[in-house]
């Protein structure tokens, strides 16, 4: 099943110097380190990834988006192996993220000292902040929490699952709700979709927290993350994860393989379409809420950014050899090539 998408493809034209910055960040964070872990990385093309996603970004807003990108996918695969099957030291590993999280950036200083992980979350946030209203700070700081407190409950989850199969069971898969509830942190969506707002212009609170571009911030964030439980099945589910859609409603339906994923790519395609029929109202929207010159442009771009950033993802998880056999690990072995979560200073 092939999604429709509605909405152009744009490519950011800073595409090739942006991606060059961004090794330099990740080389200096020393978050890749050999040639062979260089060329993994790069064979994902999470350049493309954020050059689609944010099309009309600056070149220094676009290094920021790839720098960003870059760390939650080498974040998140640090928890394929063993360490993510235990929960305690999982949340050992986020305590201090968390903590980055809650500080001042502007008082972030680099820590250099620390693990590469901490040593790169510091820059992003220090980045991330600047020039940014203590509201946007506040809701960026919540979202980033979200995010890293997800990883430790996702190590409960897979830890259970494996207790319940030793056990000859399947009674630690999650249901709908503890599904969504989890997914929606773990995917990290939501802190892409405050760098989009950092890049495009703060939205007026009285139309950020509207029913309809609070149902569209919703809709652009889980149609993709719904999408990529699709792509990532084959990954995951070799490695015991159960948080994943596919999954669930395997489990909940007691459905083939193959009519879980109709499902599922059945829901992304209904949540696409629900944000075009939302992104209609939007002019109506504007004019019923007394919004006029630079707060309706800035609403406007938020409806065609989340737009461009759903767009852009799906070309890319159709065109990244991340989710295929050749570009994962066996699942006998940590599904990364550098260890980034002790210190290396």
């Amino acid at each position: 099943m092939e999604l429709t998408i509605p909405f152009p493809q744009r490519i950011n034209p800073h595409r090739d110097a942006a991606a060059g910055h961004n090794l330099s960040w990740l080389q200096a964070h020393d978050m890749l380190r050999g040639s062979e872990a260089i060329d993994r990385y790069t064979s994902w093309n999470l350049a493309d990834l954020a050059a689609w996603s944010f099309p009309d970004a600056s070149p220094e807003e676009l290094v920021l988006a790839m720098d960003q990108h870059a760390f939650y996918f080498l974040f998140d695969d640090q928890f394929d192996s063993e360490l993510g099957l235990h929960p305690v030291e999982v949340a050992d590993v986020c305590a201090p993220l968390i903590e980055i999280a809650a500080s001042d950036p502007e008082r972030t200083t680099p820590r250099r000292h620390g693990t590469p992980i901490i040593s790169a979350f510091a820059d992003l946030w220090r980045r991330g902040c600047a020039g940014m209203s203590p509201r946007w700070r506040a809701r960026a700081s919540y979202h980033w929490e979200w995010y890293f407190a997800a990883h430790p409950n996702e190590a409960l989850g897979r830890a259970l699952a494996a207790e319940a199969r030793r056990d000859g069971t399947d009674g630690e898969i999650p249901g709908l709700d503890a599904y969504l509830m989890l997914r929606r942190g773990a995917s990290g969506v939501e802190t892409v979709l405050d760098l989009m707002e950092r890049m495009l212009g703060e939205v007026p609170a009285v139309a950020f927290h509207s029913p309809e571009l609070r149902q569209m911030r919703q809709l652009a964030a889980d149609a993709p993350a719904t999408s990529n439980d699709v792509w990532s099945y084959g990954k995951e589910a070799a490695r015991g994860d159960v948080y994943n859609l596919v999954v669930v409603l395997q489990h909940q339906q007691q459905c083939t393989l193959a009519e879980a994923v109709s499902a599922v790519l059945a829901q992304a395609q209904w949540m696409i379409d629900e944000f075009v029929r939302l992104s209609e109202r939007v002019p109506e929207l504007c004019e019923r809420l007394g919004l006029r010159g630079a707060e309706r442009r800035a609403v406007e771009r938020y409806r065609d950014g989340m737009g461009s950033w759903m767009r852009g993802y799906f070309d890319w998880e159709h065109r990244t050899v991340r989710y295929r056999p050749e570009g994962t690990l066996p699942p006998d072995r940590p599904n990364y090539l550098e260890t980034l979560l002790r210190r290396r200073w």
